[in-house]
């Protein structure tokens, strides 16, 4: 009988046509059948942001502080990763894979119930930048910076031409996710990740040593700067915005301290490659994943240091003659904030709406996807953490913020997780976006005092 309802619910949220009739209909086929699921309670019409109208998420909802909630707004729309909230309420989601052809998905609630029910799909790329400024949604495939106008009610126009903004970004199909976002002087900053793990001369064997100096750094491995109102810019139009970074797929501005943001993903394989100067467990818990605010000429340190969160210390690489202990990164900057490792951060928010109690006002929101390094230890991750700010710098310890995306008690590998959250997005009224790139699920988080 399960199977029964989970076939209409998928073809219902397929279809994009979850309307009161239709959750009413299913609900009293549930109903009939004596079993109770969480989704049955029937969505009223409302305005955008009054919370006690809309839906409530499903049974595999999320864990959430009192006094919030989760509502599915939409499901199966594909691989989603970044996405962006126009001053409407409308969605548009950003896929790594296209669907029937097209890698941007846009979405509508037309009803005020709180689910999309209306789709459609532009933009023959995938990727997985998106972000809306000044009137326009910039979108990235893994080598391109595109840009479309939006009409005055946040509708995409010229879906079919869009403008390119910046080509020919590397692309060696490793950590090739070309995150994007802007500042208020008409600047866009793009993520060039690594095409690599550690700068070894040979990737990822044992042996190998890292690369005097790592050549790779000249066009990845960083962040780079170009204008937002230029067309056709390339390599030699940007600026090296900053260098050192493994690779970077969260990234946000930060409007009450005017800076950049990133979330660096650390790197793999100390355990595997180097058993006599790791064990397993120092293996899944380094290196750290690490937040840093930049400025132009910033030095993370990769690939000749990582970060240990555990000794508070930045620490020579093995592939350049570290042993676990030597500490090491002189011009390299420090992290604000330090994670364990192997969690995968995907997406990063600073919060500046007012839905949501005082303490979340320009904290950050951080996505962390999960990630696959950790075994023979458990998985972590696959949960949206918080940072509180107070004054543009973390004030006080991060802590997880939503959970229970995995939908299950223990991860041994990224395939056991039933969602995985990867991109973050503020809407008009203050409630917090979230994609899922597993089952393509977009998450809305709104909190209610009552």
């Amino acid at each position: 009988m399960f199977g029964m309802v989970n076939k209409i619910r998928k073809y219902f949220s397929e279809s994009f046509s979850l309307s009161r009739s239709y959750h009413l209909l299913l609900c009293f086929f549930v109903g009939a059948t004596a079993i109770g699921i969480s989704s049955c309670t029937s969505p009223q019409s409302g305005k955008e942001g009054s919370s006690d109208s809309l839906s409530t998420a499903r049974h595999d909802s999320l864990k959430l502080p009192e006094g919030f909630r989760a509502i599915i707004v939409a499901d199966s729309v594909g691989k989603a990763r970044h996405l962006a909230v126009n001053s409407k309420g409308d969605i548009f989601v950003k896929l790594a894979a296209l669907k029937d052809g097209k890698g941007i998905i846009y979405l509508q609630d037309t009803n005020g119930d709180g689910i999309a029910d209306e789709k459609s799909a532009f933009g023959d790329y995938p990727g997985t930048g998106m972000y809306i400024r000044e009137g326009y949604l910039y979108a990235s495939s893994n080598e391109a910076i595109y840009r479309y106008r939006l009409s005055e009610d946040g509708k995409p126009l010229q879906t079919e031409h869009p403008d390119t903004v910046v080509k020919g970004l590397i692309d060696r199909h490793e950590h090739n996710s070309k995150s994007i976002v802007l500042d208020h002087k008409g600047n866009i900053y793009v993520n060039i990740g690594a095409y690599s793990n550690a700068c070894q001369l040979v990737d990822r064997t044992k042996g190998s040593a890292g690369q005097q100096p790592c050549p790779i750094l000249d066009s990845a491995g960083g962040i780079w700067q170009f204008k937002a109102d230029q067309v056709n810019q390339g390599y030699n139009n940007g600026i090296r915005y900053a260098t050192g970074f493994r690779n970077v797929v969260g990234l946000d501005w930060n409007e009450q301290d005017s800076q950049l943001f990133v979330m660096q993903h650390g790197r793999d394989q100390l355990f595997q490659l180097y058993p006599d100067l790791y064990t397993a467990e120092q293996g899944a818990e380094l290196p750290a994943e690490t937040m840093y605010a930049l400025k132009k000429g910033d030095n993370g340190g990769w690939p000749y240091v990582y970060y240990d969160h555990l000794k508070k210390e930045k620490i020579v690489a093995p592939e350049y003659g570290g042993d676990g202990k030597k500490t090491g990164g002189e011009k390299a900057i420090n992290p604000l904030v330090a994670f364990p490792g192997h969690m995968a951060p995907d997406g990063l928010l600073f919060y500046t709406g007012n839905m949501f109690p005082e303490r979340y006002k320009n904290g950050a929101f951080i996505a962390f996807h999960g990630s696959w390094n950790r075994a023979p230890e458990k998985q972590k991750g696959y949960f949206v953490a918080f940072v509180p700010f107070v004054k543009g710098k973390p004030g006080g310890d991060w802590e997880i913020f939503a959970n229970n995306f995995a939908a299950a008690d223990s991860v041994q590998s990224p395939g056991d997780a039933q969602h995985r959250p990867c991109g973050l997005a503020q809407g008009p009224d203050g409630s917090l976006y979230v994609s899922d790139d597993n089952k393509g699920t977009i998450y809305r988080i709104v909190y209610s005092a009552k």
